[in-house]
This record gives structure tokens, C-alpha cells and sequence, in this order.
């Protein structure tokens, strides 16, 4: 029996989260087929958050499946409302959406900054699309046009990337059944459709205000019990530790075990605007899997506190933290590192790789940004959903929430 036209024209992927994701044929499911994408498979979403939330190991390459998803749902609803979207538009917004998480490191957001200083991931993502593009005879310009958000159809880029956009309700939704943390369901069917477009800009229909408080209530409670929970947070810095340990053992000609991809972005200061192709393709050949294994390598490193670091993140020994309202003083810290590096024996210097500072911002919405949540009436007017909204909670969560921490050992802090 012949297959039905119609499922020669998409693959189905079963995902956990909305059922089946249709994956339409030719350049779509050639970009997920290729290298760089499949690696998104061994990057973690959650970074280091599965230390918290045991269930928290699903991976970019299902997120990224699951934004593309919710984008065709977007659609699908503002073309039933006679908006005219083109086959190449629809495709090219597709592609965006698909690719805009290519560039991230390993272990996501943890390691962002480590492995090339001042590099953001939407940068190497950006770099890679051009690169793919290159390579499949210019068929992703438009969706490069989308992505930077260059072309003439604002409401494109803002579904990509927007405060209200498909990577943003994807990942909510997602992270909130992986984790099991209730706080981040939202009603991603109900959302979607009341979108609409007005002078080019995507907006939200009046009769879906109480599903957008919703939405925003829920990032906040995500950041903080998800994104910003304590352990997560020390075991990313720890993490970023061990890397920068790793690196200042190398740049003073200590011998230890090193990838090669990532022994060259230890031997190389490299800026985030000197992407050439031999970067690109080291970059691309790192993932949680590299990191990990040079982890389990290091816990035998004869540097005792790269040993002892790595033994302690492998083995959820986390360092302890507190949390402040105002940056610890420096003097106070010194004091802290002088007593613990007496104590055991190291420098305070390496002390400062045990105890350290930082903070955390939580801001769920951007009032007043360039790219505003608009909400469009019947009448015709168009209010923020920080004017619009009948409680007050919008308002105070457009206002950034700020917590200064302090880790180190629970010998320190006790």
C-alpha cells in the first residue's frame, strides 16, 4: 500500500511534554539531522538544576523540538485569523526558533562565560546559522533575518524572541514537568490563541490578560524555585570554579588531563567577536559529556584543590550559602579566606575558590521595555500588561529583585 502523501511531507517525534510534534521534511529535518544540532542531545537544559530536581535531565535538543512545536501552533492561529504568512516565512520563523539554542555550551547557561570570555550563546548560535546556511546554498537567510530581528515583520523575531515568545512558554512548561514543580504551568494552548498582530507587532487579545498574569506569576516562581534555587546555584558556581582552576593550572604550565577542544580554548584568549571556523568547530565539540569526563579525570589531579573540587561536585558535597541584602565586605571576606587557608593548608588565593560571593536578579517582567506585552482590546486600545492588569503584582514584579550570596564550606558559615 502507497504511504500517504501527507506523511511523506513531516516525521513524527513523540515528545513528553505535547504529544506529537510534527517535523516538516526537506531543510527542517536536514538541520536537525546535522552535527550541530544532534549535539544539543548531551547539553542539558537545566545546567547543573538535576542535582535539586532528579528528574531534570531532559536536554536542549527537546526543548529546542518543543519551541518549534508551540512556533507552528502560533501560526497556524494568526493565519486563521487572516493574517497572510508566506510558505517561506512560516518555514524561515520555523528555523529560528529551531536553531536559536544551537549555540549554547556545555552544561547551558553555567559555563556561558568560561570556555570564551564575554561570549553570550545567541552570539555562537548566530555564527553557526551563518555557517549552516552557508552550507545548505543560502536557504536560512530569512530565518537569520528573524533571528536578529532585521526583518520587515517585527511579530516573527518577537515569537522568537520576545517577552512573550514560543522559547519562553517551551521551556516553562517543560522544565515545570521535568522538575515537577507545579508553579510553571501555564496555559500555553489558551496563550497562543489569543495572539494577534496589529501594525506588525504581536499583541495579545483582552480576553487573554488573566492567562498572561499567569504566565508572568509563573517565571517568577520558576526563578526562584527552579533557575535560582541555592544548591543549583552553588554547583554552577563550583562548576565555573573548577573550569577557571582547570585553566589557571594550564596558563602556569601545570600538567593535567585536558580535552583537546577544551585545551585549546585554555591555551587561546579568545574574544567573543574572533568566532572563525576553527572556534566554531572546537566550540561545537564540547558538551556535558567533555566536561564531565574531564571532571572524573580531575578528581586524580595532584593540584589538591582541583581534586578536591571536583570530588566535591561529583559527590553532591556542595558548599553551603547564605544569602544577604547588601554585598558581603571585603575586609570580612579576606578574613573568611585568610583563617580557611591557615586551616588547611592552601593560599588564600586558592581559598578564594571555595569562598566567594554573588548574586542573583529575578525580574519576571520587563515593564516599559522596547518589546512590551501589549494587550489589545475591542475597542482599540492597547494598554501594557503592567497598566492593563486589575493587580497590582504586575507592577511589583517589573521591579528587579536582587540577592547577594555568599558559599563556602559549612565549617565557614556555621
Amino acid at each position: 500500500m502507497p504511504v500517504p502523501s501527507s506523511l511523506k511531507l513531516s516525521k513524527i517525534i513523540n515528545d513528553p511534554v505535547h504529544g506529537f510534534i510534527e517535523v516538516p521534511r526537506g531543510v527542517i529535518l536536514s538541520l536537525i539531522d546535522t552535527p550541530e544540532f544532534q549535539r544539543l542531545r548531551r547539553i542539558k537544559q537545566l545546567g547543573l538544576s538535576s542535582m535539586v530536581y532528579p528528574g531534570a535531565v531532559h536536554t536542549r535538543f527537546n526543548h529546542a523540538l518543543g519551541a518549534m512545536h508551540l512556533m507552528r501552533q502560533a501560526l497556524e492561529v494568526l493565519k486563521r485569523k487572516k493574517l497572510k504568512i508566506s510558505k517561506e516565512e512560516a518555514r524561515s520563523a520555523l528555523i529560528a526558533i529551531l536553531l536559536h539554542d544551537i549555540g549554547h555550551g556545555p552544561f547551558s547557561h553555567a559555563l556561558e562565560s568560561v570556555i570564551i570570555r564575554g561570549l553570550h550563546h545567541e552570539q555562537m548560535s548566530l555564527a553557526l546559522m551563518h555557517d549552516l546556511n552557508d552550507r545548505m546554498d543560502g536557504k536560512l537567510s530569512m530565518a537569520i533575518d528573524i533571528f536578529t530581528g532585521s526583518y520587515h515583520r517585527p511579530f516573527l523575531h518577537q515569537l522568537v524572541s520576545g517577552q512573550l515568545d514560543m522559547d519562553r512558554l517551551d521551556y516553562l512548561i517543560r522544565d515545570s514537568f521535568f522538575t515537577g514543580v507545579a508553579e510553571g504551568v501555564v496555559g500555553i494552548d489558551r496563550i497562543t490563541k489569543v495572539l494577534n498582530v496589529l501594525d506588525g507587532n504581536l499583541v495579545v487579545e483582552d480576553k487573554g490578560i488573566y492567562s498572561i498574569e499567569k504566565f508572568i506569576v509563573a517565571r517568577r516562581l520558576m526563578y526562584w524555585q527552579v533557575y535560582l534555587h541555592r544548591a543549583a546555584v552553588v554547583a554552577e558556581n563550583m562548576l565555573v570554579n573548577i573550569l577557571r582552576r582547570a585553566r589557571e593550572l594550564v596558563e602556569t604550565g601545570k600538567t593535567i588531563y585536558l580535552d583537546p577542544n577544551l585545551a585549546f580554548f585554555f591555551h587561546h584568549a579568545i574574544l567573543p567577536g574572533e568566532l572563525s571556523q576553527e572556534i566554531i568547530q572546537r566550540f561545537i565539540q564540547l558538551d556535558d559529556v567533555t566536561v564531565e569526563y574531564s571532571l572524573q579525570q580531575w578528581t586524580h589531579c595532584e593540584d589538591k584543590v582541583l581534586s578536591d573540587l571536583c570530588q566535591r561536585l561529583l559527590g553532591r558535597r556542595l558548599l553551603k550559602m547564605k544569602v544577604y541584602d547588601a554585598p558581603l565586605a571585603e575586609e570580612q571576606l579576606g578574613k573568611m579566606r585568610e583563617s580557611y587557608a591557615a586551616k588547611h593548608q592552601i593560599s588564600p588565593e586558592a581559598a578564594a575558590y571555595y569562598i566567594f560571593t554573588g548574586k542573583v536578579s529575578n525580574q519576571a517582567y520587563l515593564e516599559h521595555s522596547s518589546d512590551p506585552i501589549m494587550i489589545w482590546y475591542k475597542s482599540g486600545e492597547l494598554k501594557d500588561i503592567s497598566d492593563a492588569s486589575d493587580i497590582q503584582n504586575i507592577h511589583s514584579l517589573s521591579e528587579p529583585v536582587v540577592k547577594y550570596f555568599l558559599c563556602a564550606p559549612e565549617e565557614v558559615l556555621s
